[in-house]
């Protein structure tokens, strides 16, 4: 079997020349870095937002450019063409370098340079090249440099990412809530320090999972406002060199044009910008809260549906495949198992970030790509197994009555008559309750400590499940 001959063109820079595949968008840069951090094994590409975020950035910057007739018309015309069709997902594949890289994300900054400015040769009719007449570092790049350009399209990328977050996240408060108004008449046994407490309705539960998460709604919505805030005009350490001042204003003007976020501004202090990665640690510590969150309702959930015989059974969750090689008939809860095992890795991604951040040395944070890593990784899984986690688990979860029914033999429920019959009776009570077995209603109506309706009204389930103090009949005030 014949193999296609490849040809090559060559393409050099201040270490020498190389030999470039002649149809490769890229140049020699990305090649270097290609060679150089067979690391991780993901590749640029498998973040087309981030791609598309740094297209954007250079089109806003050549737009600015361009006003100020710091570039030429033809050229930046092609420039902008070329941005415009890697931003609609046109050569992806050429987007080859490691997402974990040293040198602060200049190789993922050349590997754009380097695409668009072949591209936009191509556009101009000239063979395909990354150094003329367009050059990748001195008209892709103009008035920028990696340190403005990165962490910015990071920002970008992971703003549109915490949309699509908030949106999943939206459905899945809208299905908790909907079961909370589904079992807000069904009373069961609330449980402190996994031991029998005083009632509550399912629905309260349902209700008290759902309020936790519109926090993080909340949380996220501040986290966007945050990474909102970019650098470009900084260039290199943050004083601007190279760039002009009235090139800044431009960037941040085309910059919300190009992106459509109206709310992108420019720092105030571009060194400290340009330094400090503390909003990446500040997003990030907000994305493992709501992993926090969601570990813990997870967990409630496999308690809950824990059994089916020997457990609390109070719930159903809806059955998605057999849960055993060996044992017939198992279900195990699968998707609540997902969830849990994504909101640990969210923890230590979270972790990874931090350290990245803080490891930052003088002008400059060089963890850029590990940060951008594993910030994308953590957005992804929170983005990923949500939907699945609300529309193959949450949806269709059903209650089981007969489950729920244990709260009418729990010795919890002389909690609620303490106001009535008081303490050291109730205490009493209960204590014999759990050396006979016996009901509590049954041993109170025994020692006629209240009446049968006295009782029922004490123990109904609207008396014990909101606010409000059963009062003592006046004769024993």
């Amino acid at each position: 079997m014949s193999r296609e001959k490849v040809e090559y063109r060559e393409e050099s820079d201040l270490l020498g020349t190389k030999q470039i595949p002649k149809n490769a968008y890229w140049g020699i840069q990305t090649l270097r870095a290609h060679e150089n951090f067979a690391v991780s094994l993901v590749p640029l590409s498998n973040y087309p937002l981030l791609v598309s975020a740094m297209a954007m950035v250079k089109k806003a910057c050549t737009l600015a450019n361009m006003q100020l007739r710091d570039v030429k018309k033809e050229y930046g015309k092609a420039i902008v063409q070329a941005c415009d069709e890697v931003i609609a997902g046109d050569y992806r594949d050429e987007f080859i370098v490691d997402m974990l890289q040293g040198g602060a994300g200049t190789s993922t900054n050349m590997n754009a340079n380097e695409v668009i400015a072949s591209r936009a040769n191509e556009i101009m009719g000239y063979p395909r090249n990354s150094l003329s007449p367009i050059s990748s570092n001195d008209h892709v790049n103009m008035s920028q440099s990696t340190n403005d350009v990165y962490p910015t399209a990071i920002k970008i990328a992971a703003v549109f990412k915490m949309r699509d977050l908030v949106s999943s996240l939206g459905n899945l408060v809208l299905a908790l809530d909907e079961k909370a108004e589904e079992y807000k008449g069904l009373l069961k046994l609330g449980r402190t320090e996994m031991q029998d407490a005083v009632p509550i309705t399912l629905g309260q539960e349902f209700s008290a999972w759902s309020s936790c998460l519109k926090r993080d709604l909340l949380r996220i919505g501040l986290a966007i406002d945050v990474l909102e805030t970019h650098n470009i005009g900084a260039t290199a350490i943050g004083t601007g060199l190279n760039a002009d001042p009235e090139y800044i204003k431009l960037a941040e003007k085309y910059l919300r044009e190009v992106t459509g976020l109206a709310n992108l501004k420019t720092a105030e202090n571009l060194i400290d910008e340009t330094q400090n990665a503390d909003e990446f640690v500040h997003a990030s510590g907000l994305l493992r809260v709501l992993a926090t969150n969601l570990r813990k309702i997870s967990g409630d959930l496999l308690l809950l549906s824990s059994g089916p015989r020997g457990g609390f059974h109070e719930i159903v969750l809806p059955p998605m495949q057999p849960g055993s090689s060996i044992m017939p008939g198992k279900v195990n809860p699968v998707i609540v198992e997902m969830m849990i095992q994504c909101a640990f890795q969210v923890l230590g991604h979270d972790s990874t970030i931090s350290h990245a951040a803080e490891t930052g040395m003088l002008e400059l944070n060089a963890f850029g790509p590990l940060i951008a890593y594993n910030l994308f990784q953590a957005l992804n899984l929170l983005r990923n197994a949500i939907p699945i986690f609300t529309e193959k688990c949450v949806k269709g979860i059903q209650a089981n009555k007969a489950g729920l029914d244990t709260v009418y033999e729990s010795v919890g429920l002389v909690t609620a008559l303490v106001p009535i019959i008081g303490y050291n009776s109730a205490s009493r009570v209960a204590k014999k309750a759990l050396e006979t077995g016996r009901s509590v209603r049954e041993l109170v109506l025994e020692e006629k400590l209240m009446s049968p309706q006295e009782l029922d009204e004490a123990l109904s389930p609207e008396r014990m499940t909101r606010p409000g103090i059963a009062r003592r009949r006046t004769s024993d005030r």
